[in-house]
Parts: structure tokens; C-alpha cells; sequence
């Protein structure tokens, strides 16, 4: 993909107002991001410098992510916190770690990881197992993060109940009057919302802790050098308070399974054992002893359960016309909606096998 003129200019000049040692040059779409533009620019050479520094540029979504010094607060408390485990974040020239350009809008910029790449779609049992150790070890080093409490810039980010509320509000409108073609969609979220409350009442009750988490572990959020070690976790946006199984589900959710998150051949949309087993040992090693007995005997079903969050939310983007989520086909929420809700099959074809491998791996730690 190529980038505009107009774009690659805006990133050169918001390239001026942070610390960056030399004028950007060629400037290039990166990531494939559903939120933010992100984009890839390469500082010409310098006399101190003869291999040209690229760097992550990215306009922040404020539609979304309305509490700019907020977010932006939290991701430098966590990368000065968490150093060689997660990007670093370039400073704006008047010291803030975000910058506005010309017309107002918000721009963050981090150092180029070079060396290593993201994975859109699983590998091997190897790799899903380095991602998941990574992910909690991640979680571990969080715990240590010295207070205040991290700002909460998206309240209710995996509180299932409110997305499921977001959604009937959505069947009710059906603005873009989408609801009769997603009629078996439709009722298989609303069969399985008694499931949204779980991991809430457990909270309530005092038995799952509120921690430090990463709230978005994609696949796609953690960089492997070439030998497939875990070098980086990026997306750190939604790092705040959360629950740990969620993110444990995140990875079962786009990890387990080898299809994408929009595979239109529902048959593909299986999660493997082999890569479940596999996440459940890297994450409960990287965690170490970091998670109590209530967060280890709710990790399968946070699988589960992160799979139909996602697809009611998929679910609900589609029935108010595509506002969230940016889609490149007619129906694509639609499809990612189908896909997620074919691995919450099966994954509760795989729960009770699941759960034991779990509880005999956490038992011989």
C-alpha cells in the first residue's frame, strides 16, 4: 500500500514537534490496526547516524480514546516501567508524550522495533506457547507498577454485561437495518448471555483481584525476533485495570486457531488442543506465581467468553452500520461475528479437556 502525499507530508511535519534526531524521509502505511492510523517513517541519514532510524508514528482515535493525557499518562508510566519488554516511546519537543499537529489532532511516536515481526495468524504450539509466557510475564512485571492507580481510559472495556447492553441497543435501533439477515446471529449471542455476568460476580465478591493487564493480548500485540522470541508487547492503549483471565482469553481467542479472525469457511474456526495446552504452559509459567486459585480455575472459560465479547461486539458494530470497527468488505462484521461465534463453539466442545490440562499443569508448578 502506498501512503497520499497529503499524509506522509502530515507525518513530516509531526515528525518535527518530537525528539527525533533528523528530518523524517519516506514515510509508508504500517500495521493493519482496526483503531488508530499508523504509519512508518525512516529519518534520513545523519553524520552520527549512517543507518537511518525508523519510527511508529500514530494518530490517536480521540472518537474512541477521548482522554488524550490520560491514555498517553498511563502508556509512560508502563513503557518506563516495563523497559526492553515494550516500545519506547519518543518524547514530544515540550516534554509531553504526545504532540497535537497543526489541526488539532493527537499524535504518539515510538522507536522502530527492527529485527522482528507480528504474526496475524498462529504458527505452531512453539510459538503460541512464547506468546502466551511472554503475555504473563508481562502481567507479572505489571504488578510491581507503582501507584496511582492507572487511569481507566476506556471504562468497561471487558465488561461483557455492557456489551451486551450496547448490542440490544443496537437490535432495537437496527439503524442500518441489518437485523432480520442476522437473525441466527442475534440469538445465539443472546442464548449465551447469562455467561456475561461471570467473572464480574466474581469480582464483586472479592474472589478475582483487579490487577494491572494488558486488556488487548492479540496475537498481532507481541513481536518475535527471528528465532521466535518474544521481543516486544505493543498496543498498550488498553494496559489498565482489568482481570487477568481476560487476557489469557485474548490469546485463546486469536491464538488457539489457526484461521483468521474473519475466516469465511466456518469449518476452519476450530481451536486446536495441541495450541491450548500450549498457551496454558507459557502463560502460567510467564505468570509464575502471580495468579490466585479463583483467576486459574476461570482461564478456560475466560477463552470462551473473550470469543463471544468479541463477536457481540463485532455483532453490534454491524447492526449500528460499521461505526467502530473499520471493514474492508460489504458484511465484514458480520463475518467476524460468525467467526468468533464458531470458536466459541468450539471451545465449549474442548471446555471440560481444557479445564483438566489447566488444573494439572497449575498443580505441578
Amino acid at each position: 500500500m502506498v501512503v497520499s502525499s497529503d499524509d506522509a507530508t502530515a507525518v513530516r511535519d509531526v515528525a518535527r514537534l518530537f525528539a527525533l534526531p533528523a528530518e523524517i524521509g519516506t514515510v509508508a502505511p504500517h500495521g493493519q490496526g482496526h483503531i488508530n492510523r499508523t504509519f512508518l517513517g525512516t529519518a534520513t541519514a545523519t553524520a552520527e547516524a549512517s543507518v537511518p532510524a525508523r519510527f511508529v508514528f500514530q494518530q490517536i482515535n480521540e472518537k474512541i480514546f477521548r482522554d488524550v493525557p490520560g491514555l498517553m499518562g498511563n502508556i509512560r508510566r508502563v513503557t518506563a516501567h516495563a523497559p526492553g519488554v515494550t516500545p519506547v516511546l519518543v518524547a514530544a519537543r515540550d516534554g509531553r508524550p504526545f504532540a497535537r499537529d497543526a489541526a488539532g489532532a493527537a499524535w504518539r511516536v515510538y522507536r522502530f522495533v527492527e529485527g522482528a515481526r507480528s504474526v496475524q495468524k498462529i504458527e505452531s504450539a512453539a510459538q503460541a506457547r512464547e506468546v502466551a509466557r511472554a503475555f504473563g510475564a508481562f502481567q507479572q512485571k505489571l504488578a510491581t507498577l507503582p501507584g496511582p492507580r492507572l487511569n481507566d481510559v476506556l471504562p468497561g472495556f471487558h465488561d461483557t454485561r455492557s456489551r451486551y447492553a450496547a448490542l440490544h441497543e443496537a437490535i432495537a435501533a437496527d439503524a442500518a437495518n441489518r437485523a432480520a439477515a442476522a437473525r441466527d446471529d442475534i440469538a445465539f449471542a443472546l442464548a449465551h448471555e447469562p455467561e456475561s455476568g461471570v467473572l464480574l460476580e466474581l469480582h464483586a465478591a472479592g474472589a478475582l483481584p483487579e490487577r494491572v493487564v494488558h486488556n488487548d493480548c492479540k496475537l498481532n500485540n507481541l513481536l518475535l525476533d527471528a528465532a521466535g522470541r518474544a521481543v516486544c508487547v505493543l498496543d498498550l492503549e488498553t494496559t489498565m485495570p482489568g482481570f487477568a483471565p481476560c487476557d489469557f482469553g485474548d490469546m485463546v481467542r486469536t491464538a488457539s486457531c489457526a484461521a483468521a479472525e474473519d475466516e469465511l469457511d466456518l469449518a476452519r474456526v476450530a481451536a486446536e488442543p495441541a495450541m491450548l495446552r500450549a498457551l496454558a504452559e507459557g502463560f502460567l509459567e510467564g505468570a509464575g506465581a502471580l495468579l490466585n486459585a479463583t483467576e486459574i480455575a476461570h482461564l478456560a472459560f475466560a477463552g470462551r467468553l473473550l470469543a463471544l465479547e468479541q463477536g457481540v461486539r463485532f455483532l453490534a458494530d454491524h447492526l449500528r452500520g460499521d461505526t467502530y470497527y473499520r471493514i474492508h468488505r460489504p458484511g465484514h462484521n458480520l463475518d467476524r461475528t460468525r467467526a468468533q461465534f464458531a470458536l466459541v463453539r468450539s471451545l465449549e466442545s474442548r471446555h471440560a479437556a481444557f479445564e483438566r490440562i489447566i488444573s494439572d499443569l497449575a498443580a505441578r508448578r
